[in-house]
């Protein structure tokens, strides 16, 4: 087993990995990280010390042809790709201050002005089964109310699993979130992995992709490293370093050139490293996080029972509604007025216990098929 990097592979050898890794030793001590077909394998805790930043803008940004038309919005840039009706990759950087949220999720799905050609749609995705996947996530873009907004455009979206979505995918970008504060500013580059022969949903064909990627630079001295991730769509319990790979093996599986502005020698070494001792694995929460949702003091939920009373828990939460009610939020019951809501009881209250259809209208006009608990009769969108 030889002590230096192997990336050497072919595009379908890769695609057939499932990007787990395993620790191994060399003869001499040295720890590796050896893939499923014993070929592919990377030193460990190899810190670049020796690298000398130098100030580049767009450093973000992977190489570019002349037919390439990138979007620019105030908060990430993106290569649209129209036979898969999504993003070949959104590039952004973000800073410390970038990571305290100071506008909410408006979870207002809307097509990109500057696509065109036309981008995805709620009807692509209405009954797939498949989440609105960020690409650029919204928690990275709360910093203003534009970047927020932007975020929610349907070229940043990917048909992802739910379990992937909700799962893997989001402790990945609470810990790129966590690098941001600790490193003051990192470059990411994310996207789906996009193949021919892919299955599609929607009226549009949009493609679900079977692999998301993630790369990472933190190039702030004295430690300038880079990081990779391969994942597949589904969800997973394994740890987040099971899937890390370096930016070299991400570039050969995607065809994509990242970080081209780099110095040659900069790009070399940093891209054909993976450094797991080098990156922190534990996410920590940025302060808007921690006091998310949360009031200074408790107050009774606006809430309105099943038997038509306010409810009477208490609630920490800004909406004013405990988490029995939150499906109430926005809906056209009237809060705190006491003469629509019966003299209260000693009755608990109540919640379904099996899911039944959401009773919410789509904007579409049709009725939303998710499926909820909430004693309201509506999911979390309605």
């Amino acid at each position: 087993m030889k002590n230096s990097i192997l990336t050497l592979f072919s595009l379908v050898a890769i695609q057939a990995l499932t990007y787990g890794q395993q620790e191994a030793k060399t003869n001499d001590g040295k720890t590796v990280l050896l893939y499923e077909d014993g070929t592919w394998f990377y030193a460990d805790s190899i810190p670049l010390y020796n690298l000398k930043a130098t100030s580049i803008t767009k450093l973000e940004l992977p190489k570019a042809n002349s037919k390439d038309k990138i979007i620019t919005h105030t908060g990430y840039s993106l290569l649209f790709n129209e036979t898969h009706e999504q993003a070949n990759w959104v590039a952004y950087d973000l800073t410390k201050a970038e990571t305290n949220k100071l506008c909410e999720r408006t979870n207002k799905f809307i097509a990109d002005p500057k696509v065109k050609t036309g981008s995805a749609s709620d009807k692509d995705y209405e009954g797939s089964g498949y989440d609105r996947g960020h690409l650029a996530p919204a928690s990275d873009m709360g910093w203003s109310s534009t970047t927020m907004a932007e975020s929610f455009y349907y070229s940043n979206m990917s048909p992802q699993t739910p379990s992937f979505n909700r799962g893997i995918w989001k402790k990945l970008e609470e810990l790129v979130r966590t690098w941001a504060i600790e490193n003051n500013t990192v470059y990411i580059v994310t996207g789906p992995v996009l193949t021919n022969g892919l299955q599609t949903i929607g009226p549009n064909k949009v493609s679900v992709p079977n692999y998301y990627y993630k790369v990472v630079l933190d190039y702030s001295e004295p430690n300038i490293k880079g990081i990779g991730f391969i994942l597949p769509n589904i969800g997973s319990e394994e740890q987040l370093q099971y899937y890390a790979v370096s930016i070299d093996s991400v570039e050969k599986l995607t065809g994509i050139d990242f970080f081209p502005l780099l110095q040659d020698e900069q790009e070399e070494l940093i891209e054909k490293t993976l450094c797991i001792n080098c990156w922190s694995w534990k996410s920590i929460k940025t302060a808007s996080e921690k006091n998310k949702n949360k009031a200074t003091e408790s107050a009774q939920c606006n809430g309105i029972t099943k038997a038509g009373e306010r409810c009477k828990n208490k609630t920490l939460n800004h909406s004013g509604y405990c988490y029995h009610h939150e499906g109430q939020i926005n809906s056209d019951t009237p809060k705190n007025n006491t003469q629509e809501i019966k003299s209260q009881s000693n009755e608990p209250t109540k919640s379904s216990s099996t899911a039944a259809q959401c009773s919410g209208t789509t904007k579409s006009g049709s009725r939303c098929k998710r499926r909820t608990t909430n004693s309201s009769g509506r999911c979390y969108q309605h």
